[in-house]
Formats: structure tokens, C-alpha cells, sequence
């Protein structure tokens, strides 16, 4: 079994709830205890990198030391836990598919069927793990952007649910970031948005062990 820890955010009823900052500080609050960790980024959108994404769209691109063009939500992670980040810390299904497109055309496949389960999700796992060992970190934090529910999300959910088996139930934590709205006519917080997106996640086989609010 592994003995690197794997935290894995996600969020849900609307998009820009935080999640990068809340990734990062948690990765802050980790480097405090005197561990060592690394953050990585899923970003469901099929384009390669935000490199020719429009600002207005998509926000600043954050250049990382290698040059890679990357979400923004790096250069939190960057001056949150003052740990390097390059190319492998954020991950697209532009790239993905791309990579895996890549194989089949080299016959690395040896002529099968290519699918979502199990080609794109190994190779979502397999950059999970990638970044965990050229790091060499005690905690991986991944971050999978957009809202639960989302259909572009949806192969790296199932490959995140996959990860808890592949390491170990014990080296797995599922954190929900979630929204509360408030009504200010009757002074109340309302759950029912959170207990549907929790819902969601239960339905691909995830059951979140924290919810932020």
C-alpha cells in the first residue's frame, strides 16, 4: 500500500465557491505539521491549457517556472505552500484524451477498444501518481475543477472513487466544498442544495469524509 496520503477536493451547487484557495490552505495548514506536500489541478474543460483561453472567460494564467501555461488557482498553491509547481500540477481532458490518443496511434494498446473506463481514467491516475512520486511528497492534494454533477467531470470522478482502492481506504480523504445559501426573509441557511450535491457524488460512488461550507 502507498504511504503517500491523497486529499481530494471537489465542489458543488455553483462553480467559484473557493475551492483553490481552500486547497491551498489546507496544503498550508499540512506544511505547518512539518509535511511535505504538493497540489494538483484537474481542469474538466477539453482544452489543452488556458494558454488561448480568453481572460474574460477563464481568469489570469499563471506561468509556471517551466513555462507551462497554467490555472490560476497554481500561483495560489505556489505562495501558499512555497512549493514549486510545473507542468504535471495541472491536468485537462484536452490533455488526457490527447495523450491517450497518442498511445493508440503508437499501438501501445496492442489494437483494443479505447474507452473512457479504464483507458482515460489510468491515465488520470497515472498522473496522480506521477506528480506524487517526482515530488516525492507525504500529501498529494487534488483539486478537480468545475461542480459535481458537471458531464466533462465526470472521468475523473470515477478515477478519484478508483484511487481509494488503489492505495488503500486509509490513504484517502474525499473533501466537499459546498455553498449554504442564505434567505434573508426567513433568516435561514438552507441545506437542501448541499444534500443534493453530496446526493451527486454518492451516485458515482463517492462519499464525501468532509463538507466546507
Amino acid at each position: 500500500m502507498s504511504s503517500t496520503k491523497y486529499i481530494f477536493v471537489t465542489g458543488g451547487v455553483v462553480s467559484s465557491l473557493g475551492k483553490g484557495i481552500a486547497a491551498a490552505s489546507l496544503g498550508r495548514l499540512l506544511v505547518e505539521r512539518g509535511l511535505r506536500v504538493t497540489i494538483q489541478k484537474f481542469d474538466p474543460y477539453i482544452n489543452v491549457d488556458p494558454g488561448t483561453m480568453s481572460p474574460f472567460q477563464h481568469g489570469e494564467v499563471y506561468v509556471t517556472d517551466d513555462g507551462a501555461e497554467t490555472d490560476l488557482d497554481l500561483g495560489h498553491y505556489e505562495r501558499f505552500t512555497d512549493e514549486p509547481a510545473n507542468q504535471a500540477n495541472n491536468v485537462t481532458t484536452g490533455q488526457v484524451y490527447a495523450a491517450v490518443i497518442g498511445k493508440e496511434r503508437r499501438g501501445e494498446y496492442l489494437g483494443g477498444t479505447i474507452q473512457v473506463i479504464p483507458h482515460i481514467t489510468n491515465e488520470i491516475k497515472e498522473r496522480i501518481q506521477a506528480v506524487a512520486r517526482r515530488s516525492d511528497a507525504d500529501v498529494v492534494i487534488v483539486e478537480v475543477g468545475g461542480t459535481v454533477g458537471d458531464i466533462e467531470g465526470e472521468p475523473f470522478l470515477e478515477a478519484i472513487r478508483q484511487m481509494r482502492k488503489d492505495v488503500g481506504r486509509s490513504n484517502v480523504l474525499y473533501l466537499h466544498v459546498t455553498l449554504l445559501p442564505y434567505i434573508g426573509a426567513t433568516k435561514e441557511l438552507k441545506t437542501k442544495p448541499t444534500q443534493h450535491s453530496v446526493k451527486e457524488l454518492l451516485r458515482v460512488g463517492i462519499q464525501p469524509d468532509v463538507i466546507l461550507c
